[in-house]
């Protein structure tokens, strides 16, 4: 039997951050040495960060990635090691993997498959691998080579399926499988989403079984370049049986996963596999053979396993929870800002986001400790007198209440509340002269009284825009981040006042839709994420319509009488952007949805969906930058392109209109 410790790494990493990423590997290796492994998996471009953009095509990245990458040599004694990092062959950039074996650079990967479709835009900055040949590079005056490389390491072999390689139809894993291969390395930068790790989790194991091999997995951690997050998700497979599994979303800069491997089960495994053709020709021009030894050691059975977290029945409660809080974490601390500020309204959207903040001091202290958890901040002075968790938010969220006469007791209570049992600092302000200023000065302006009746949105924004300025200057005041409190729904159909409740730095849940954000806010005031518990007074919040209080509390306005439903809302939302169906489609598809609604408001709904968000794609493009938490994203710098000019369906819904006549009329 041939046993062998191997080591799968997730990194928090940090675009084009040379000290920082180069330090983390470092660590990495370190740990995973001493834990015992010989040979050491690091995740895509974890050398100059994946989120590079175009700085990528700048030569002198590509000189500090190749600096780093000799600076790795030294730590590779007696180990085998896999960095990513851009290499530029023959005029065009490759996004490779780098095989280092006992302080020598044994060659290069290329990835085949670029992933270009959603957030991701390899094809922009990369070509993909697709020649069966291998290439020589000379770096240094060293040559060395490129390609769809398969490593022989002290007898061992071991191949590369890059991030995307694995997720493709034509993968490579089917070639490295004949090849006889014992070990798959798949180093990613896989984004987090909503239920992808279930996903993940099959294809890895099937990946193993299928191709008779061992897989290992690993990723990159956290909020790397600001809009995405990293699940740090990292596997170990053998013979389709799960070996180790690494932690999600950890607030630490380096995870370790290690197992076990027994390479002479997994070529027996392998020969037992009907559907094994081994390659009879051998195809010598791809191995690259080095003498290594691997060290003599133990059987170990343990499988760690997951965070109980992983198999609640809230697990996208828990995930959102974790993703954000983890998200701004490293959003705070990546932009050296000194804390948060929020326009705390007393409604759900607000309130969700302190309560996120809230959650990343909670979470991150269970996880990490106090003194570990302020020296990750330590940029921030005022948080070395901080003794307690309480404490901590005191210091590093401010939240602002803003009244007008339109303002409730209700919203007031409950915002002031909520500040409390979190532990932010809570500042109250009334804007209701400004807002009167404003209206007394372009009354006179205009030679008229501006009323109710025919200035409604008018009155409505200017209450939402005199917010802006005050709650920036405590933004600035206390070297603060603003964070905006929008939601998705919102975002669809444009129900929000630019440069009002708009402003912000960051927008943390602008991708999530109204009817989770009341789901998830109902679940926290009751259980809450594991090891944390929960905050009761949310109740204050929960039982509240949503409104955004902006005209005179005897008109009794609620958000679902501005628009609609927050249910069909959201619904028709991913029946029109995310499935591409058109109005007449979406109205059907609804009609079976939805059969309690008649037809007259059922339809008036969806044309005013689809009207609102063609005049609204203006907004979306100015929103601050959100995180992307699932697949039905509209942030169209990353997920949903849109033009901001089109002909708003027009023709389509004139179609409807007749369908829906023509309906009546039978």
């Amino acid at each position: 039997m041939q046993l062998i410790q191997v080591a799968a790494v997730a990194l928090n990493q940090t675009p084009l951050d040379w000290t920082g990423n180069l330090k983390q590997i470092q660590s990495a290796i370190s740990t995973a040495r001493a834990d015992g492994a010989s040979l050491i998996c690091l995740p895509e471009l974890c050398i100059t960060g994946y989120g590079c953009e175009d700085a990528f095509f700048s030569p002198d990245v590509q000189r500090r990635a190749l600096h780093a990458l000799q600076k790795i040599l030294p730590l590779t004694e007696g180990i085998i090691v896999s960095v990513g990092l851009p290499l530029f062959h023959g005029g065009a950039l490759y996004n490779c993997a780098c095989l280092i074996a006992d302080q020598r650079i044994l060659g290069f990967v290329a990835k085949n498959h670029l992933a270009g479709d959603g957030i991701h835009y390899e094809p922009r900055w990369f070509k993909a691998w697709n020649s069966p040949h291998v290439s020589q590079v000379e770096i240094e005056g060293q040559s060395y080579p490129l390609g769809n490389l398969i490593f022989e390491c002290g007898g061992i072999r071991i191949g590369f399926e890059i991030c995307e390689d694995a997720w493709a139809a034509r993968r490579p894993g089917r070639d490295l499988s004949q090849a006889a291969v014992d070990l798959i390395l798949n180093p990613s930068a896989s984004h987090f989403a909503f239920g992808k790790q279930e996903i993940r989790r099959r294809l890895v194991l099937e990946s193993s079984r299928a191709y008779g091999v061992s897989y290992l997995y690993s990723n990159l951690l956290g909020n790397e370049a600001g809009r995405v997050i990293y699940d740090g998700a990292t596997l170990i497979t053998g013979n389709g049986a799960l070996l180790a599994e690494g932690p999600r979303l950890s607030f630490q800069d380096v995870v370790v996963t290690s197992a076990v491997i027994d390479i002479d089960l997994t070529r027996m495994n392998r020969a037992r596999l009907v559907s094994f053709q081994p390659d009879q020709q051998g195809q010598s021009e791809r191995r690259v053979v080095a003498s290594f030894r691997f060290p003599q050691i133990a059987p170990d059975p343990a499988i760690p396993a997951a965070a109980t977290w992983e198999t609640s029945q809230a697990v996208k409660a828990e995930e959102f929870s974790r993703a954000v809080a983890l998200g701004l974490f490293d959003y705070l601390r990546k932009s050296r800002s000194h804390g948060f500020v929020i326009s705390l309204s007393g409604g759900a959207d607000s309130s969700a986001v302190a309560a996120l903040v809230w959650l990343l001091v909670k979470l991150g202290i269970a996880e990490l400790g106090l003194q570990t958890f302020r020296s990750k901040l330590s940029h921030i002075p005022e948080l070395t007198q901080a003794t307690a968790s309480d404490d901590l938010v005191f210091r590093l969220l401010t939240c602002v209440y803003q009244s007008t006469r339109n303002s409730s007791e209700t919203t007031e209570q409950a915002a002031a509340h909520l500040a409390a049992a979190i532990g932010a600092d809570y500042l109250k302000l009334d804007v209701d002269a400004i807002v009167e200023d404003y209206v007394e000065l372009l009354s006179t302006a205009l030679g008229r009284e501006l009323n109710w009746n025919t200035d409604d949105i008018a009155l409505q924004n200017i209450q939402a825009r005199v917010r802006a300025p005050g709650v920036w200057m405590i933004a600035n005041l206390r070297n603060a981040l603003l964070l905006a409190t929008s939601n998705r729904s919102e975002a669809a159909v444009g129900y929000t006042t630019m440069d009002g409740d708009t402003c912000g730095g960051l927008s943390p849940i602008s991708g999530i839709d109204k009817a989770f954000l009341r789901q998830w806010l109902q679940w926290l005031e009751k259980s809450g994420p594991s090891g944390t518990g929960n905050l009761p007074m949310l109740k204050l919040i929960n039982q509240q319509e949503p409104t955004a209080e902006l005209r005179p509390q005897a008109s009794h306005q609620t958000d679902e009488t501005d628009l609609m439903p927050y249910d069909l809302l959201d619904w028709i939302e991913r029946a029109a952007i995310r499935d591409k169906h058109g109005p007449l489609d979406v109205y059907r598809l609804a009609q079976a949805q939805f059969p309690d609604y008649q037809s007259a408001p059922l339809s008036g709904w969806v044309i005013r969906f689809f009207q609102l968000w063609s005049r609204n794609q203006w907004k979306r493009e100015r929103y601050a930058p959100s995180f992307h938490l699932d697949d039905e994203n509209l942030d169209p710098k990353t997920w949903c392109r849109f033009p901001i000019l089109s002909g708003s369906f027009e023709q389509e819904l004139e179609e409807l209109r007749a369908f829906v006549d023509q309906e009546g009329a039978n």
